[in-house]
């Protein structure tokens, strides 16, 4: 199934599947991809899928859509695409499903297991391409899938994350074993 992964300032923040003919994207609630971001008109644009083709339609927002920088009003998308938004990215994903599959197998070797606080004992599953970790409106940070591995990132919050005791500040590459400090609750990424 295709989707999206929206970023902000590099970090993922959100993924989101495709699974309706139209979806439409912008800052209003009643869309189906809300982007909070003054830059981003109401009802910003539409992406439609029909016979296994997505295409983007800007639906003449102030600031308009951009595909790989440039900038368009009606535009058939291919997997890789970025397109822009305001101040965020957001890259398309379309693999051919046997790629699928395997990055599903790869990514059921990886969790995030909770070492202290409340949730200690509790194993977190990395089987999206975007997980977030940490507690909503305090500090929370992402795990991202890539081809080349796991990637943290910070998401939100005043308190950055740590990795094997250094602060992270922008991304991480993760290896197994690594202690993640994420305000005042350890734990650690495994990788099998």
């Amino acid at each position: 199934m295709p989707s999206l992964v929206i970023m902000l300032d590099g970090a993922t923040i959100n993924q989101v599947t495709l699974t309706k003919p139209y979806t439409t994207v912008g800052r209003r609630p009643t869309n189906d991809v809300v982007i909070d971001n003054l830059a981003v008109s109401g009802e910003h644009a539409v992406l439609r899928m029909h016979d296994g083709v997505v295409e983007i339609d800007d639906l003449h927002s102030t600031n308009g859509t951009y595909v790989n920088g440039r900038r368009t009003g009606h535009q058939k998308l291919r997997h890789g695409d970025v397109l822009g938004l305001g101040r965020y990215q957001i890259r398309f994903v379309d693999l051919p499903a046997s790629m699928t599959t395997a990055a599903g197998r790869s990514h059921a070797t990886a969790l995030v297991r909770v070492l202290t606080g409340p949730g200690a004992g509790r194993e977190v599953a990395l089987n999206k391409v975007v997980t977030t970790i940490g507690k909503p409106g305090d500090t929370v940070a992402s795990i991202t899938h890539r081809p080349h591995g796991f990637v943290l990132a910070h998401v939100e919050g005043t308190t950055l994350p740590r990795v094997n005791g250094q602060t992270i500040t922008d991304t991480q590459s993760l290896q197994d074993g690594d202690r993640i400090m994420l305000a005042e609750v350890e734990m650690e990424f495994v990788a099998r």
